[in-house]
C-alpha cells in the first residue's frame, strides 16, 4: 500500500503549494485532494484489512505535513519565548490537531461509503469538512487558520463574492472541484473502450467540472471590475514603529515608545487627519483602566492630539481592571491588598475629550493567552505561566465593540489573531463599523511565512465586509486595504515608518455580513444528519451479525 502514501504526499505538495503566501497558485487548490481521494478509493477496493484505520493514517500523513509545512513559523515564534521542548508540544495543537481533525472528516467520509451511494458520501465528505472547520473556529483549541477557503487570499480577485458566502463558500467550492475532477478521472479510468454511452458521460462531467470552476471566477471578475466604492474619505495614518517585540516588554521604557508613535505620526498629518492607529500593545505598560486619565502615556497622547482637531488615537495596550472580589473566572488575587484583577489585551481610543472608549481581545490565543478548558485544565495555569503565557487567563469580552470618534465614524477595533475570524468581524460592521482597523504585532514570528499569511487574511474581511482595512503593525507589515481587497498601500518588513490614505468610509451591509457562517450552520446540521445515520447504519449491521450468529 505504498502507492497511497505517496499519493497522499502528493496531495501535501499540491497544497502546500497553493497555499498563500506563494503567488498565482492558488488555482491548485481545485484538484489537490484527487490524489487523496483516490488513495481512498484504492483501500475502499482493496482486500486487506482494517481499512478505516489505513484510510485515517494515509490522510492523516498527508494533512500534517500540509499544515507543517503552512504554519511552521508557530513553533518559530514559541521557541523564540520558552524551551525548544516545550515549544515543540505547545505545537502540537495547530500542527497536529488541525491533522486530525481533518483526517478525522476522511475517516467518516470512509465509514459513510460503506452504507449508502458514491455521491451521498461526496455530500457527506463536504458536510464534515466544513463542520470541522466550524468546530476548529469555535472551541477553546480553535486555530481557523488552514480553512480551505483562506487559501485564495492570494488571489482575491477570484473570490469576490466572499461578500455573499465568506470563507466558506471558498472551502465548498474547493471541495466540490475536487471532487468532480476525481469523478472525472475516475469515469476516464474505468470506462470501457469505444463506449458511446460512456463517451457521453465522460465529457458530461468534464464540462461540470470546468463549469464548477469557471463560472465563480467569471462571477468574481465581473464583480471586482465593476464594483466602485462611494467617495465618503476619512484621513487615517497607520504606525509602524519597528520596536523589537523583546525589547517592547524590557529594555526600552513604554514613554519612549510612546515617543516613537507619536513623532511618525506627525510626520504625516495633517488638520484633518481622523485616526491614527498604533499597533497591538503599544503601549507597553500595565495600566489601570480606571485611572487611565492620570497615567502618563495617556497624557503625552492627549498633549499631541491637541494639534489635530478631529483626531482619534486607536492603539493597543496592555491593560488591566481590579475588582473589589472576584469578577470573572479569569481574575486574580492580589494577595498583598486582597483584591482581585484582570488583565488584558486590549485597545483603547484617545481623542480630544475626556471619554475614553476600551476593548479587550476576545479571540485569545490559545496556551499563550488563555488556557483552553480552563475549568478542567486548571492545574496547567503555572506551566503556562513559565514559560510567558498567563497563569490566570487573560479577561476578555463576549462580543466586539465600535469605536466611535467625536465625528461619528465606526471604526472596528480587531487585535491580531482576531483577524482571521470572518464571522467576528462581520458583527462590527453590524454595530456600525465604517472601515476595519487590524492592530497587530507579528515580530514574534520572525520573517516568516506568517506574517505574510496574516496580511493576505486581511484582504478576505475586506472583501466580506466591503470595508477598508488600516492595518498598523509594530513588526510585520502595515498596510492599507481597500473594498476590493487590493493592498493599495504597504510597509516592508522590519521597516520604521508611517503610511496615509484617504479611505473611504462605508454603511452598507453585504450579505455576508448580515447572514454571517450560514453555509458553516447548513454543513453543521448536514453533518449531525449524516451522523445519526452513520450510528444507525452500524446498529443495524451489528444487530443483523448477532441474529445471523444465532
Amino acid at each position: 500500500m505504498k502507492n497511497n502514501y505517496i499519493l497522499g504526499l502528493v496531495s501535501a505538495g499540491l497544497l502546500w503549494l497553493a497555499w498563500p503566501p506563494l503567488p498565482f497558485l492558488s488555482s491548485l487548490l481545485f484538484i489537490a485532494l484527487v490524489p487523496i481521494l483516490l488513495a481512498v478509493e484504492n483501500i475502499i477496493n482493496s482486500d486487506i484489512r482494517r481499512k478505516g484505520a489505513q484510510v485515517f493514517r494515509v490522510s492523516f500523513l498527508c494533512f500534517v505535513i500540509w499544515n507543517t509545512g503552512c504554519i511552521y513559523w508557530v513553533f518559530n515564534s514559541l521557541n523564540a519565548v520558552m524551551p525548544a521542548w516545550m515549544a515543540s508540544i505547545i505545537s502540537i495543537i495547530p500542527f497536529g490537531l488541525g491533522a486530525l481533525l481533518m483526517s478525522v472528516a476522511f475517516w467518516l467520509y470512509y465509514r459513510i461509503r460503506l452504507v449508502t451511494t458514491r455521491w451521498w458520501s461526496y455530500i457527506a465528505l463536504v458536510c464534515f469538512w466544513i463542520g470541522y472547520e466550524y468546530l476548529h473556529q469555535t472551541w477553546d483549541l480553535s486555530f481557523p487558520w488552514m480553512n480551505l477557503g483562506n487559501g485564495f487570499a492570494g488571489d482575491h480577485m477570484l473570490v469576490q463574492w466572499y461578500e455573499y458566502t465568506g470563507v466558506y463558500g471558498g472551502t465548498y467550492w474547493v471541495l466540490m472541484s475536487n471532487i468532480l475532477a476525481f469523478e472525472t478521472w475516475r469515469a476516464y479510468k474505468t470506462a470501457p473502450a469505444n463506449k458511446v454511452v460512456e463517451v457521453k458521460k465522460q465529457l458530461q462531467l468534464v464540462i461540470r467540472t470546468i463549469a464548477h470552476i469557471l463560472i465563480p471566477i467569471i462571477v468574481s471578475l465581473i464583480i471586482y471590475y465593476g464594483y466602485e466604492e462611494k467617495i465618503n474619505p476619512a484621513n487615517v495614518i497607520v504606525v509602524q514603529p519597528n520596536i523589537d517585540p523583546y525589547a517592547k516588554f524590557g529594555s526600552l521604557p513604554a514613554s519612549e515608545q510612546v515617543k516613537i508613535l507619536t513623532r511618525l505620526s506627525d510626520s504625516l498629518a495633517q488638520p484633518n487627519t481622523e485616526y491614527f492607529i498604533w499597533p497591538e500593545t503599544a503601549i507597553a505598560k500595565d495600566t489601570d483602566e480606571d485611572a487611565i486619565r492620570t497615567d502618563s502615556n495617556y497624557q503625552t497622547v492627549q498633549s499631541f492630539l491637541n494639534k489635530y482637531k478631529n483626531g482619534n488615537v486607536l492603539t493597543g495596550i496592555e491593560s488591566y481592571a481590579v475588582y473589589s472580589s472576584a469578577k470573572t473566572e479569569t481574575a486574580r488575587l492580589d494577595e498583598a491588598s486582597g483584591s482581585y484583577f484582570d488583565v488584558f489585551n486590549a485597545a483603547i481610543q484617545i481623542e480630544n475629550s475626556p471619554k475614553v472608549q476600551f476593548y479587550h481581545k476576545s479571540k485569545l490565543v490559545p496556551g499563550v493567552e488563555q488556557t483552553p478548558f480552563s475549568s478542567s485544565l486548571s492545574f496547567l495555569k503555572p506551566a503556562f505561566k513559565a514559560f510567558g503565557g498567563s497563569a490566570g487567563g487573560y479577561g476578555r469580552q463576549d462580543r466586539p465593540s465600535v469605536f466611535y470618534s467625536q465625528n461619528g465614524i465606526g471604526a472596528a477595533p480587531v487585535i491580531c489573531y482576531e483577524s482571521i475570524w470572518g464571522e467576528y468581524v462581520a458583527d462590527y460592521v453590524q454595530q456600525g463599523a465604517q472601515f476595519i482597523a487590524v492592530i497587530t504585532n507579528d515580530g514574534w514570528w520572525g520573517n516568516t511565512a506568517g506574517k505574510d499569511q496574516h496580511l493576505l487574511y486581511a484582504k478576505l474581511r475586506a472583501i466580506e465586509t466591503r470595508r477598508w482595512v488600516a492595518r498598523s503593525a509594530n513588526t510585520g507589515i502595515s498596510a492599507f486595504i481597500n473594498q476590493r481587497g487590493d493592498i493599495v498601500q504597504r510597509s516592508g518588513w522590519w521597516e520604521r515608518t508611517a503610511l496615509k490614505a484617504d479611505l473611504n468610509l462605508n454603511d452598507e451591509l453585504t450579505f455576508y455580513v448580515k447572514h454571517q457562517d450560514f453555509i458553516a450552520l447548513i454543513a453543521c446540521a448536514g453533518s449531525g444528519a449524516f451522523g445519526i445515520f452513520l450510528i444507525i447504519s452500524l446498529f443495524k449491521r451489528r444487530k443483523t451479525r448477532a441474529l445471523t450468529n444465532n
